[in-house]
């Protein structure tokens, strides 16, 4: 773990990376690519969140069948038997 926190940079070395993709992308393609890249950001929240809903949605009914079971062990053993 201690030698993650070795290969993370710095002050000096963040700004040195800055001012190295000032310098390569210039002052006006920056604001497109921060656009772009918090688009990308929004689209992947979006997509764990859905994500994240379906799985409570199916732990929900998951549990919905169990309550039922338990409820009416009856029915489930008829439809098992009627197989």
């Amino acid at each position: 773990m201690q030698t993650f926190y070795l290969l993370m940079p710095s002050g000096w070395e963040i700004f040195v990376i800055l001012f190295v993709i000032l310098l390569l992308f210039g002052g006006r393609k920056i604001p497109e690519l921060m656009r772009g890249l918090g688009k990308g950001i929004r689209e992947f929240n979006s997509a764990k969140a859905t994500i994240e809903t379906e799985i409570k949605e199916g732990m929900k009914e998951v549990d919905r069948k169990k309550l039922e079971d338990q409820q009416d062990p009856s029915s489930s053993s008829s439809s098992q038997t009627a197989s």
